[in-house]
């Protein structure tokens, strides 16, 4: 390096930046300004606009829903729940993204399926609060059951569930003003090409020309290949959305000339290895697969973290009760490429790998702006937790970038810096001190180590932004009760409640205008569509995962004669996609009087049964109490099972159901639990 001088003035011909990794020191960053590389040093790459640009970039996103992932957000008091909304929407703060993905409701793990149940509406309300120009799509996970009309099958009428699809979008429009830009078929499942070509005709006949639909949300393929072989379904289809792709594409998906996007990545635990994976795929998606949209599943892990890929969100936020919530990594690995680039800039056709691991993507807006991302996340540090990701080496490097074309005359550059590592060595989404490239021809290199992300851009408006820190962490309170006494809720459904199945909301009984005036009623009378394996029995789950000995009180109320049931249950231990194997001890009393004590949601392991007086259409109170390898049953304050040994499993979350899918409510819901 001896023919390479970096020389520092006040013309700022030339620059030294240095930062020092946080508050420990570390090693220093150096941008060196050369005209040539040292000997052996590295690799050229040149940045040119002269034979036109690339692909146009349509945005970066994530996903609410697939698993109500936000359903604790909404329980946050102010002005934490504002905070967490800035850091995941507003422009040049945080995240800043660029696509919110929400789940159309269907009835099965899902957050709304009427234009006023459920949270999707406000947070995609709040997502455009914050920038009037994101991005919204629609995507089902599950259909309701009457669709099916006796099949667990969404197209069994096309234009019935091409209906349903539409009115979401026009009440979406109708009630809270919100325009829907994508919408898609089916996540993850079989797509029907008669219901994408009737989606778009009913759509058409609604004056939704502008919602474009994308396709089909799981694989490249069949659905490329059925494009290529289908003139009416090549047309009607806007994007090709593909899941998990590894960073690459088919080269049939390619041939259709369609826009190509990773419509759900990422889901990995948001630590650094998880911060890494981000920032290689948010690259690499265009470099090796020409994807100009990247949607991260998901979008902030505001779920109990016990439920499966917990903490697999940008951000966390799981604690309403405490107010506590964490700002990982995740969220400045993508304001490095979010906060500096727009849906509408394009990529310069001179991207690519570096020539000692990593890769650098350039875009511009056409106007004289130019933003360069360049990433060296090493194999270790960058594993996505699907799909498999090939070994390859990432080491220190020397790497000049030579700006040509257009922005040749560019004369200086913003530098943001993150580095992932240790906390002696991290440094995340840190402004450097501007590099002045116009003396030296547009030719600068950069020092490259491994886990580390540069942003060099002319635009200003970049910003790390911060709140004051949030409340300290705290577990779920171990007395906590609920009497559903909402005259108007706000939402639909209960704080902290988390329906793993069914659908369980605020209701105002009508029957009872005085002690249950107010209660919580379970509403799904018939099994949905399913994406995942839903249990047979609806559950709702609250707490602690860690709770070990505990009483559940509730006061419950059949609405089915003969055939009805509902449970109570502790320690449970499942939910999500792994509900319909959840264990615990389950309470379960039924109209046609009898009741039983199970170990799991199935009713399969029976510890106890009997006969008790209850019918239906009246209000009991069943308590269940647990403690070390014993539990015994009340109701209305009287035993009725005591001691039943109960060894498996030693902890989890209280919960409330129903024997199928049933009406029943459920009120003066209490519980007090020990870890």
């Amino acid at each position: 390096m001896a023919d390479c001088l970096v020389r520092a003035s006040r013309q700022r011909r030339a620059k030294v930046m240095t930062t020092a990794a946080g508050s420990a020191g570390g090693a220093a960053v150096s941008l060196l300004l050369c005209a040539l590389l040292a000997p052996g040093g590295g690799g050229a790459y040149v940045l040119d606009d002269s034979d036109g640009l690339g692909r146009e970039f349509d945005g970066i996103g994530a996903v609410s829903g697939g698993g109500a992932t936000s359903r604790l957000l909404v329980n946050y008091p102010e002005p934490y729940r504002s905070e967490i909304l800035d850091y995941l929407f507003k422009p040049d703060f945080g995240a800043s993204l660029h696509i919110l993905k929400v789940e159309i409701g269907g009835d099965g793990q899902t957050t709304d399926e009427n234009y006023f149940r459920g949270y999707e509406w406000w947070l995609m309300k709040e997502a455009k609060k914050r920038n009037r120009d994101i991005i919204l799509m629609g995507l089902p996970w599950s259909f309701p059951g009457w669709l099916g009309r006796g099949f667990t099958w969404p197209y069994v009428n096309l234009q019935l569930t091409a209906y349903y699809i539409v009115s979401w979008i026009v009440g979406a429009k109708h009630y809270h003003d919100l325009d829907i830009d994508y919408i898609g078929i089916w996540n993850e499942r079989t797509f029907d090409v008669n219901y994408i070509k009737v989606l778009r005709k009913v759509m058409d006949s609604q004056g939704l020309q502008r919602v474009k639909i994308i396709a089909s949300d799981n694989l490249w393929e069949p659905i490329s290949s059925s494009m290529l072989l289908d003139p009416e379904l090549f047309k009607v289809i806007d994007v090709i959305g593909a899941h998990y792709p590894g960073t690459h594409s088919v080269w049939n998906a390619k041939l259709t000339g369609k826009k190509l996007w990773s419509s759900e990545d990422f889901s990995t635990l948001n630590n650094d290895i998880g911060a890494g994976c981000w920032g290689r795929i948010l690259n690499q998606n265009y470099i090796n697969g020409n994807m100009t949209s990247t949607i991260a599943w998901n979008l902030v892990a505001s779920y109990y973290e016990e439920l499966p890929y917990g903490r697999c969100g940008l951000m966390t936020a799981q604690e309403p009760w405490s107010g506590h919530y964490v700002v990982e990594s995740p969220i400045w690995v993508s304001a490095h490429t979010t906060q500096f680039t727009r849906p509408g800039w394009y990529y310069l056709k001179t991207v690519g790998h570096l020539q000692k691991g990593g890769s650098y993507v350039a875009l511009t807006d056409g106007l004289g702006n130019l933003t360069i991302i360049v990433e060296t996340m090493t194999h270790k540090h960058s594993m996505c937790i699907r799909p498999f990701l090939p070994y390859y080496n990432v080491s220190k490097q020397l790497a000049t970038f030579d700006l040509q074309g257009s922005f040749s005359g560019l004369p200086e550059l913003q530098v943001w810096y993150t580095k992932l590592g240790s906390s002696s060595e991290k440094v995340l989404f840190k402004q450097l001190d501007s590099l002045w490239v116009l003396d030296s021809g547009g030719r600068f290199t950069l020092e490259l180590h491994e886990d580390e992300l540069f942003t060099l851009t002319t635009l200003t408006t970049g910003r790390k932004g911060s709140y004051p820190l949030p409340p300290t962490s705290k577990p779920f309170p171990p007395i906590y009760k609920d009497d559903f006494n909402m005259d108007y809720p706000f939402f639909s459904e209960a704080p902290n409640f988390a329906d793993q199945t069914g659908v369980f909301e605020y209701y105002l009984n009508s029957e009872d205008p005085s002690e249950h005036r107010f209660t919580l009623r379970q509403v799904l009378n018939q099994r949905p569509i399913t994406w995942a394996a839903d249990a047979s029995s609806t559950i709702s789950i609250i707490g602690d995962h860690q709770w070990t000995n505990l009483t559940v009180q509730c006061d419950v109320y059949i609405e089915t004669p003969e055939r009805g049931g509902v449970f109570i249950a502790g320690r449970v231990d499942k939910g999500g996609i792994l509900v319909r194997m959840a264990s615990g001890v389950f309470f379960w009393v039924f109209a046609n009087g009898s009741y039983k004590v199970t170990a799991d949601i199935g009713g399969w392991i029976i510890y106890t049964s009997g006969h008790v007086e209850i019918i239906a259409k009246k209000w009991y109170t069943l308590t269940l109490l647990i403690k070390d390898s014993l539990a015994s049953g009340l109701l209305d304050g009287k035993i009725l099972w005591k001691n039943v040994s109960v060894k498996y499993p030693k902890n989890g979350w209280a919960a409330i159901g129903t024997h199928s899918f049933e009406f029943a409510q459920f009120d003066n819901f209490r519980v007090e639990a020990t870890r």
